[in-house]
């Protein structure tokens, strides 16, 4: 049973009723309960490359996701003045591997060629594609396939009741609307129901808590604790602004754009009808006054006569998902910042263990909990990790937020010795990441590293071995990159065609 909608409850009930659907109806059922009271958060509009397979296993038709989610395309993340804060400091996160990555290690020639283009459009295609305003396929690519590694933005408030008509009407999962009143315990420990107001006791064996901040499940009934991490990541606050186009033919960027501010930084995320903007910022370094003044200045004439939405964010995660027969999934197992669309690719991982690895019966669960909650916490860590490292790397020296950021006790003990390794290696997928299905793999932080001018000492000999590798990889990304900028459309005009024709079914 899920208890919670939204887009973790319904993700979450998609995913296992896809995996488990010849067994719906016999020996097996998904119920999901969710309160016809609660509205839904919708803050997140960033996903992860995940999505694509995670949306086609459940049988969705990405066409219908565009048309009916205000859906566009995402190819990566823009990070701009997080530096040194000039007008001309940005660097690409893409999505796309460096070129040959599993063949060879391009960082250290990229680092000892010591040019001007950057380590991104050394390696890949992606920034120049990005830069171009152009779409990561065309319209006669198949759906979820990719000519340029994509994910997607859509309208969160949309991607919900999209996914509960397709769990209910093609995969088989009970809808109970009905606020919880009280979760009732086996005299064991277990949870053996919900006493809910409108359709009284539902029963369940497995309970994966959706509820959200309030965590109904995993903290109200089984009491697990929350763990902080707000002394390694400051911002503790958003302010959200829908923000429309000027013209309805605006260009769509196919990209996050992170814009580094004075004690924080705004997203600036594209959908078909409209931007969604926000300031995310640290409330011990600025007041929301001065955040909202900063989010305006930056929207400009736009944000006139708009309402900054407040959101408080608690950094941080339980100190074990899955207890006894209840897992948390969603923001009731935690929330950090949305500097890396970590969100929803949380959910999406956790529900394909809990729908692969389902328990056969009570006597198993404990051991699947005990791998699930190692498997949950390396990740969280690893992306705390990789949030922080956007911070470490800065050399702003203009508010007390950046000074705050470098200094050596707000680091992650793992994070500290991985710099310190990187001074003289880079990082690489042979090395430090060695884990399956690892959020951010070795190309991300390559391509966060050296964005921010981080230097690798790489001895000249150590180059010789891979250097003909080397070149023709980077021979071959300067021949791709040409060709999918002449080959690839507008952002907007191939959303405007799938809307209209749709793409071609797999």
């Amino acid at each position: 049973m899920v208890v919670g909608g939204g887009t973790a409850g319904w993700l979450t009930a998609g995913v296992i009723a896809a995996r488990h659907r010849t067994r719906i109806g016999q020996d097996f059922s998904v119920t999901l309960v969710e309160s016809p009271n609660t509205p839904i958060i919708g803050v997140g509009e960033g996903t992860w490359p995940t999505l694509r397979a995670t949306l086609s296993r459940m049988g969705i038709s990405e066409t219908d996701l565009f048309r009916q989610c205000d859906a566009a395309f995402k190819q990566g993340a823009w990070f701009a003045r997080w530096t040194d804060g000039s007008a001309s400091d940005g660097y690409y996160h893409p999505l796309m591997l460096p070129q040959n990555f599993g063949q060879v290690n391009l960082a250290p020639h990229w680092l000892a060629q010591d040019g001007d283009e950057s380590f991104c459009d050394a390696v890949c295609a992606q920034g120049r594609i990005c830069d171009d305003g152009l779409a990561p396929k065309t319209i006669a690519t198949a759906e979820y396939d990719a000519l340029a590694n994509y994910a997607y933005h859509l309208d969160a408030g949309k991607f919900a009741p999209f996914l509960q008509r397709h769990c209910c009407e093609k995969l088989g999962v009970r809808h109970v609307l009905a606020d919880v009143e009280q979760v009732v315990l086996h005299d064991d420990g277990d949870i053996a129901a919900v006493r809910t107001t409108q359709a009284g006791l539902v029963e369940g064996d497995l309970f994966v808590d959706c509820t959200g901040f309030k965590a109904l499940l995993i903290e109200g009934a089984m009491g697990v604790p929350f763990r902080d991490c707000n002394d390694v990541l400051f911002c503790d606050t958003a302010l959200a602004m829908q923000v429309p186009y000027a013209a309805p033919d605006s260009p769509i960027a196919s990209h996050t754009i992170s814009t580094a501010q004075s004690a924080g930084w705004i997203w600036d995320i594209g959908i078909q009808t409209r931007r969604g903007v926000g300031h995310v910022f640290s409330s011990s370094h600025i007041t929301d006054e001065q955040a909202e003044r900063e989010l305006r200045a930056y929207v400009g004439p736009a944000s006139d006569g708009l309402t900054a939405r407040k959101i408080k964010i608690r950094s941080g995660h339980r100190e074990t998902f899955w207890k006894r027969n209840c897992v948390a999934v969603g923001l009731a197992a935690g929330f950090l910042e949305p500097l890396e669309a970590s969100a929803i690719v949380l959910i999406e991982l956790s529900a394909k263990i809990i729908a692969e690895q389902m328990p056969a019966c009570r006597e198993v669960m404990d051991i699947i909990a005990s791998r699930f909650n190692a498997t949950t916490h390396y990740r969280w860590g690893r992306i705390i990790d990789f949030l922080k490292l956007h911070y470490v790397l800065t050399q702003r020296t203009d508010s007390d937020f950046w000074r705050d950021n470098v200094r050596p006790e707000t680091m992650p003990d793992r994070l500290r010795e991985l710099l310190h390794l990187w001074r003289y290696q880079s990082p690489w997928f042979h090395d430090e990441f060695d884990r399956a299905e690892e959020v951010f793999p070795a190309a991300s932080y390559q391509y966060v590293l050296y964005g921010m001018g981080f230097r690798t000492q790489i001895p000249p000999a150590a180059l010789g071995r891979d250097a003909h590798l080397a070149s023709r990889a980077m021979r071959e990304n300067a021949a791709a990159t040409a060709r999918l900028r002449a080959g690839l459309p507008r952002h907007r005009d191939l959303i405007d065609r799938i809307v209209s024709h749709g793409l071609q079914p797999v």
